[in-house]
């Protein structure tokens, strides 16, 4: 499957830090943390979406480096974008969306620079 970025309008969509930023594992055993291309460490921030209808999804947000946020900060992830992904596990096959952004800011300072 071809990994293709799909922008995400996070203009339509309020978000809240539901979970404190923590580094993404590559191997739960052995404890070993994911970088990216230039070694930084990639965490991982759990955020609340709300649209304008109220309905409000979960998900998890890649960012390199630890973002200056915590639990209940509303926040503004910098140009996220989702990727589908799909695995087959047990002959059961499942699909879902990553996000990743490249910061995620306190609501109030990604506002300023806007």
């Amino acid at each position: 499957m071809r990994n293709i970025p799909i922008p995400v309008d996070v203009a339509k969509l309020t978000f809240v830090c539901v979970a404190a930023p923590r580094p993404r594992l590559l191997n739960k055993e052995t404890g070993e943390v994911k970088t990216d291309k230039s070694g930084q460490t990639v965490y991982e921030v759990a955020l609340s979406a709300t649209d304008e209808t109220g309905r409000i999804e979960l998900i998890r947000v890649g960012v390199s480096g630890e973002p200056p946020v915590t639990v209940g900060t509303p926040v503004l992830p910098v140009d996220m974008v989702g990727y589908v992904w799909e695995m087959t596990r047990g002959g059961e096959a499942r699909w879902g969306i990553s996000y990743r952004a490249a910061s995620i800011v306190p609501a109030e300072e990604g506002i300023a620079v806007a």
